[in-house]
């Protein structure tokens, strides 16, 4: 007689599933290609502004004060700066848009994704459901972690790709001052990994919020502020293997703390 033996449903499978599942979500949803989008278009925007306005001198009609505006000297110091150089702006001698208007920005637009893509979950009732049939929520934030992961990485990929472009119609120079091309790849992955830190937190705050996505928003943003000063530091543009080794430990850490965080959350709140 024929036994008949049932595959063991590990983790590892679960997860695969749920990510599957997860990412078909996400890339046939419109959100994300308008993110990555935007992603493209920021840096070509602000580098061809930056470069028409640079040298303006505005007047303070009520103190007679000049403030020129000064831009960018090169097409890389929109992704970083090198390390040891101060990012920032100097106000005594004038406006400094590259301490404003550079990559760091896009920290905050990951923030509005990750909250908007958890909190549909929620107020579609697909989150509800889900739950129904999986009573481990360690699925769905390890899933999640990992979707918004690899969305993010693509943004800051992104972000570069229209760097490139914004330089070249800005006629700005590639100029490298205290890094080559291995520091700038090393760089540009530090900054994709730099997301994974960034991103459980965002996870939480969603979580948290559920449904209430303004929320989730302004909590993320109030949180994600606390490292925004850091994260550029951790990927300057003479980054070597060790930064980019360094924003995924962290970036693994955290994950794992506050995964077990989030996990505690959607155990002990209502799904609603």
């Amino acid at each position: 007689m024929q036994e008949i033996s049932f595959e063991k449903y590990t983790l590892s499978k679960r997860i695969s599933t749920m990510l599957r599942v997860d990412l078909r979500r996400m890339f046939s949803s419109l959100t994300v290609y308008i993110f990555i989008a935007s992603c493209l278009l920021a840096p070509i925007l602000i580098l061809v502004m930056t470069t028409m306005m640079d040298g303006t001198v505005s007047v303070n009609p009520q103190t007679g004060v000049e403030t020129v505006i000064e831009g960018f000297d090169n097409v890389w110091q929109i992704i970083g700066s090198v390390s040891g150089a101060s990012a920032v702006p100097d106000m005594a001698g004038g406006m400094s848009l590259t301490a404003m208007c550079n990559i760091n920005m896009l920290y905050m637009a990951l923030a509005a994704f990750v909250c908007l893509f958890v909190s549909d979950d929620f107020r579609s009732g697909y989150a509800k459901n889900l739950f129904a049939v999986r009573a481990d929520k360690t699925d769905y934030i390890l899933s999640k972690t990992l979707t918004t992961f690899i969305a993010s990485a693509l943004m800051v990929l992104a972000f570069f790709l229209g760097s490139l472009l914004g330089g070249a119609i800005s006629g700005l120079p590639f100029i490298m001052e205290g890094f080559g091309i291995s520091e700038l790849v090393f760089c540009v992955l530090a900054k994709m990994l730099s997301t994974l830190i960034v991103v459980p937190i965002y996870l939480t705050m969603a979580v948290v919020a559920k449904s209430r996505a303004w929320l989730s928003i302004l909590l993320s943003l109030a949180s994600g502020m606390l490292l925004f000063m850091m994260l550029p530091m951790l990927s300057p543009l003479n980054s070597t293997i060790i930064n980019p080794l360094l924003c995924l430990g962290i970036g693994v850490l955290l994950s794992i703390g506050l995964g077990a965080i989030s996990r505690t959350v959607l155990n002990k709140t209502a799904l609603v």
